[in-house]
């Protein structure tokens, strides 16, 4: 049996819901249990590719995954079965792209996961991410591909056919990619070399409109009567745009995991493709101002009522934890925003303002008293993770009623909330099952 495993797959749902709990040992947990079932079930032969983080999580934090995943591969092969770590690399840089931004990348893990090849070659996987990890602004996100070779130098684990495959990512996002060059046999995107007959499965359908992968462990949830559906059936005429790497963020993600519109007639999409090959610190200004002009046209062409964007810089930029250039970003986020409330402004509309977590705002580790943590060497350690505080929600504009506020009885108001506002900002009720909407009319 061939695992193909990221790291990433617990990391950005665990980081927001265990607050106060170990996330390495939830972690470890699935994995011990994907292992031991695999092994109680007959698997004599067991490979692990595994995709460092430090996005999500602090990096740095891929040597004691790695040194936990290789204990508990030892104890297998102690009871007799061959399992190993076969490949890796930084989930940044190696198959983890997301809405076909860049297939270069799904290639340097095909390259490692299912040819064997990759430029650095080791005998162990925590000698590899500590080796790679030194060189020079090396991090988890972006570490080389690697491969696992034995005494002759051969690679260990390639895939091949007849193997089994299971890539166990809950998020879809970032295994649709992998999951097309594994499962389609008509397939253009790179040189895949050759492609191995194997018994393919996700932990979840990635995509149910594509059926992919067409094998599953898990049924995939299913998401109905979301917001976006629920106005475009109503009348609302709706127009949503970003950059690649947060396209999907306004559009499959925001229609409960469904590509495509819900009528075409009343909706329209705009995807800026993001910049590729480069890490975002590089051009930190990302494509705020195209994203803006184009909501902007849209804005002052009165044919949409709802007008929704995706300003990627804080986040993309933010993780890179060059706080200089996220400064950048920031700033040209907020010149963004400034284009479109002015074009608010301009029609007499209402904005919404808010975020899905925070990052920028905080970008180096603290000790539990908040205080700044250093390193063994005296500096200040770089957070590249998301942050966990509560992000800020600014509602405003000429066409907002009088006496609208916030409501004082929704203390723990969060993202779920948000979609019964934008409703009855609509001049809509929500359905009844819908959290609660974040704000209400008074007399003046």
């Amino acid at each position: 049996m061939e695992a193909v495993l990221s790291w990433w797959i617990l990391h950005l749902p665990l980081e927001r819901y265990m607050k106060g709990k170990d996330l390495s040992t939830s972690k470890n947990v699935l994995i011990k249990l994907l292992l031991k079932g695999a092994n109680e079930n007959g698997a004599k032969r067991i490979r692990v590719h595994v995709l460092t983080d430090g996005r999500d999580v602090l990096d740095g934090s891929s040597v004691g995954f790695v040194e936990t995943l290789e204990n508990d591969l030892l104890k297998l092969r102690e009871k007799g079965v061959d399992a190993q770590i076969a490949s890796g690399g930084g989930r940044m840089y190696v198959t983890m792209d997301r809405y076909e931004n860049d297939w270069g990348v799904v290639k340097r893990g095909w390259d490692a996961q299912v040819l064997g090849e990759a430029p650095h070659k080791f005998r162990s996987a925590v000698e590899a991410v500590k080796k790679l990890r030194e060189i020079p602004k090396a991090n988890d996100q972006y570490l080389a591909p690697f491969v696992i070779v034995d005494e002759s130098g051969k690679a260990v684990g390639p895939i091949v056919d007849g193997d089994a495959v299971v890539s166990f990512n809950f998020r879809a996002d970032r295994m649709v990619m992998l999951a097309k060059a594994l499962e389609y046999e008509d397939f253009d995107k790179f040189d895949r070399v050759r492609f191995p007959k194997i018994r393919y499965a996700g932990m979840l359908q990635y995509d149910g409109e594509l059926k992919l992968p067409s094998h599953y462990l898990v049924s995939p949830p299913e998401i109905e009567r979301t917001s976006g559906e629920y106005l475009v059936h109503n009348g609302i005429r709706t127009f949503a745009c970003s950059e690649t790497v947060k396209f999907g963020h306004v559009t499959f993600f925001w229609n409960g995991n469904r590509s495509g519109y819900f009528d075409p007639s009343m909706e329209e999409y705009v995807e800026i493709p993001s910049d590729t090959g480069i890490t975002f610190n590089v051009k930190p200004k990302m494509k705020a101002m195209e994203i803006a002009e184009k909501a902007r046209d849209a804005i002052l062409s009165r044919k949409f009522d709802q007008i929704r964007v995706n300003l990627p810089n804080g986040d993309m930029v933010g993780h890179t934890g060059d706080i200089e250039a996220t400064i950048v970003g920031c700033k040209a986020a907020d010149d963004a925003v400034k284009m479109i409330l002015d074009a608010i402004e301009q029609v007499g509309g209402i904005y919404v303002v808010t975020a899905d977590h925070g990052n920028a705002e905080d970008m180096v580790k603290r000790n539990k008293s908040g205080q700044p943590l250093p390193d063994k060497n005296g500096n200040i350690q770089i957070l590249t993770s998301h942050t966990l505080q509560p992000v800020p929600i600014a509602i405003g504009g000429p066409g907002l009623a009088p006496g609208v506020r916030f409501r004082k009885d929704v203390p723990n108001g969060g993202l779920a909330n948000v979609a019964a506002t934008v409703m009855n900002l609509h001049g809509f009720e929500a359905p009844s099952d819908y959290e609660p909407t974040l704000i209400e009319v008074v007399d003046n």
